[in-house]
C-alpha cells in the first residue's frame, strides 16, 4: 500500500522550508521588538474550551471541529485556532494578574474539517499575537501596526486592512434584530437548520459565502450606526492612531469575523492576489478570559494564515529562495579524505554552509555533485595541495579557478563571493 498525506494537509518539503523559515524569522524578529514572548500550547484541548469561546452556533463548532473521544472517554478537539488555548494557559498559570499587561506570540498548527480547496486546508498554520490587560485603543493600534508591518516587510503591504467595530452587548443585541428583519425574505427560502443557525447567530450572515445571502445583504444598515457612544468614540480614536502610525486601513462595516468572542474592534486583511480569502484577521475579545474561568481581562490579537501568505507571495513571484551550501569540498585523491573532513569542520565553525561527498566517489562524480548542489564554490584538495599547503578554489558559476595558500581560504571565499554578487 502506498501512503499519502491525508486529504487537506500538505508536506513542507526541503525545497519549501526556507520560505517558512524566512517568514518565521521576520515575524519573531518583529514581535520581539514590541516586547512579545513566545507561547506554545498543545495540539488538542478539552472540547468545551472551543464551544464556550467560539460559540455553539459558529461554523467552527457546528461544522469544522475535529472533536472526538480519547481512550479515557474524554471529549477532546484538535485546536481550530490559537487564541483560546493561549488564554487557557494564561489562566492556568496566572500569567496576567489584574492590572498587568502580557504580550504573547505563537506559531501553531490548527485544524478545520471542511472541503479542501486552494487556501483552505484541514491542517494549516497560524502566526499570532495577543496583547492582554489593556482596554485602550492604543493596544488595538499596536497589534494592527505589527501585522501590517509584517505584511510590508514580506512584500504584501500594498493594500489596506479592513477594520470595523461590532460594539458591545447592547449594540449587538439591537443589530441582531436588524439583521434578522432585513434578511427575513432570504431566510424564508432556507432550510430549517439554516434558519435556526441564523437565529442563533445572525451576525454570521454578514460573513456568508452564499451569493444569494450577499445579494440579500445589500441595503442593510451598518453595525456602526448602532454603536454605543463609548464604542463609537473608541473606534474613532483607533482610526486616528492608525493614521498617526501610517497604517493603511479602510472602514468595512460588514467585517464581523466568525468567532463569538469578539467585541468592538475587528479586522481582516485580504490581498488582490488571493481574492475571497483573508491573510490575517483578529480583533478585541474582552470577555473571553472571564468566559473560561479567569479574571476579567481585556485582550486584543490577530492570527496570520501562513499557507495563505505563501500563496499570495507565490502569485506575486516574491517567494524567498532556498539557500544552498556556500562551498562543496572535493577530495581529488584517495588520500585526501582525512584532510577534507577537517577542512569541512573548520569551514562550518567559521559560519559557512558546507557539503562534501561522504561516499568517497570519483573525482568527476564529486564535481557533478558540486554543480548540482548550487554551491557557488568548490574547494579541491588532493595529494599535491596537502603537500604544498595550498588549495584550489573553483567558482562553479563562472568556471574560474584560483590556487591559494590554505590559511587564506575563508578570506578568499568571502571576498570572491562579495565581488561577484
Amino acid at each position: 500500500m502506498k501512503f499519502q498525506a491525508p486529504r487537506g494537509t500538505e508536506d513542507i518539503l526541503p525545497s519549501q522550508s526556507a520560505i517558512w523559515q524566512t517568514l518565521e524569522h521576520h515575524f519573531q524578529t518583529l514581535v520581539e521588538k514590541f516586547g512579545y514572548a513566545e507561547i506554545r500550547t498543545p495540539a488538542f484541548e478539552d472540547s468545551d474550551l472551543f464551544r464556550r469561546t467560539a460559540g455553539e452556533a459558529s461554523d467552527i463548532v457546528t461544522k469544522e471541529m475535529y472533536d472526538f473521544k480519547d481512550k479515557g472517554d474524554r471529549n477532546v478537539t484538535l485546536k481550530p485556532e490559537g487564541t483560546a488555548p493561549a488564554m487557557r494557559a494564561v489562566i492556568q498559570y496566572a500569567l496576567c494578574p489584574p492590572g498587568n499587561h502580557l504580550r504573547l506570540w505563537y506559531l501553531t498548527p490548527f485544524f478545520r474539517y471542511g472541503r479542501p480547496a486552494r487556501g483552505r486546508w484541514r491542517q494549516a498554520h497560524q502566526l499570532g499575537c495577543e496583547l492582554l490587560g489593556s482596554s485602550s485603543a492604543q493596544a488595538d493600534a499596536e497589534v494592527l501596526e505589527i501585522a501590517m508591518t509584517f505584511m510590508a516587510q514580506i512584500g504584501l503591504g500594498d493594500e489596506p486592512v479592513m477594520i470595523n467595530s461590532i460594539g458591545r452587548d447592547e449594540c449587538r443585541a439591537k443589530y441582531r434584530e436588524v439583521v434578522l428583519q432585513h434578511m427575513a425574505a432570504y431566510l424564508a427560502d432556507q432550510e430549517a437548520e439554516a434558519r435556526a443557525l441564523a437565529e442563533k447567530n445572525p451576525l454570521g450572515l454578514l460573513d456568508s459565502k452564499d451569493p444569494k445571502a450577499k445579494d440579500a445583504l445589500v441595503g442593510l444598515a451598518p453595525i456602526t450606526d448602532f454603536l454605543e457612544d463609548d464604542s463609537k468614540a473608541r473606534f474613532e480614536s483607533l482610526q486616528e492612531l492608525l493614521t498617526e502610525a501610517e497604517v493603511p486601513y479602510k472602514v468595512a462595516p460588514y467585517v464581523v469575523r466568525g468567532l463569538d468572542y469578539y467585541t468592538e474592534t475587528v479586522f481582516e486583511f485580504e490581498s488582490k492576489h488571493l481574492e475571497g480569502l483573508s491573510l490575517f484577521g483578529g480583533g478585541r475579545y474582552d470577555n473571553l478570559v472571564k468566559e473560561i474561568g479567569g479574571p476579567a481581562t481585556p485582550c486584543v490579537g490577530f492570527g496570520i494564515g501562513v499557507e495563505r501568505v505563501i500563496l499570495a507571495l507565490e502569485a506575486m513571484k516574491k517567494l524567498p529562495v532556498a539557500k544552498g551550501p556556500d562551498v562543496f569540498v572535493v577530495a581529488a585523491t584517495a588520500d585526501a579524505g582525512g584532510y577534507c573532513r577537517k577542512l569541512v569542520r573548520d569551514l562550518r565553525a567559521q559560519g559557512f554552509r558546507v557539503e562534501w561527498d561522504v561516499d568517497n566517489r570519483s573525482f568527476k562524480s564529486q564535481l557533478r555533485q558540486a554543480d548540482k548542489s548550487t554551491a557557488p564554490f568548490a574547494v579541491l584538495v588532493g595529494t599535491e595541495e596537502i603537500e604544498t599547503e595550498t588549495l584550489k578554489v573553483r567558482h562553479l558559476n563562472k568556471g574560474e579557478q584560483r590556487e591559494i595558500p590554505q590559511h587564506e581560504l575563508s578570506e578568499v571565499l568571502r571576498t570572491w563571493e562579495s565581488a561577484n554578487k
